[in-house]
């Protein structure tokens, strides 16, 4: 992730032209980018709710069968694999379970 944000900074510093002194948090803004951590959640919450609620991808709908609920439910099942915490299956009702309501 380090790595990632560190080549974000140095795209977002180069294109408005700041100093590396300067704090990046300011420029992100300017730019309206998320940081990479709050992108990849935010993209893992929009996958979730376009397969709860309409138009997912083919291949996410078919992971999601079975970890997912129906629309009237507002929590998620997680579901245990061998995967690990990354899996769809796991860190998508995840993350939809820790969302406000």
């Amino acid at each position: 992730m380090r790595r990632l944000q560190a080549v974000q900074n140095a795209a977002a510093r180069l294109i408005t032209g700041t100093r590396r002194r300067d704090h990046i948090t300011p420029i992100l803004r300017q730019l309206h980018w998320l940081p990479v951590r709050q992108r990849i959640e935010f993209k893992l919450a929009m996958l979730v709710f376009k397969t709860l609620h309409g138009p997912a991808p083919q291949y996410v709908a078919v992971a999601a069968n079975s970890s997912l609920p129906p629309v009237d439910v507002n929590t998620c099942v997680i579901q245990r694999t061998r995967l690990g915490d990354r899996s769809f299956a796991v860190a998508g009702p995840r993350l939809w379970n820790s969302l406000p309501v």
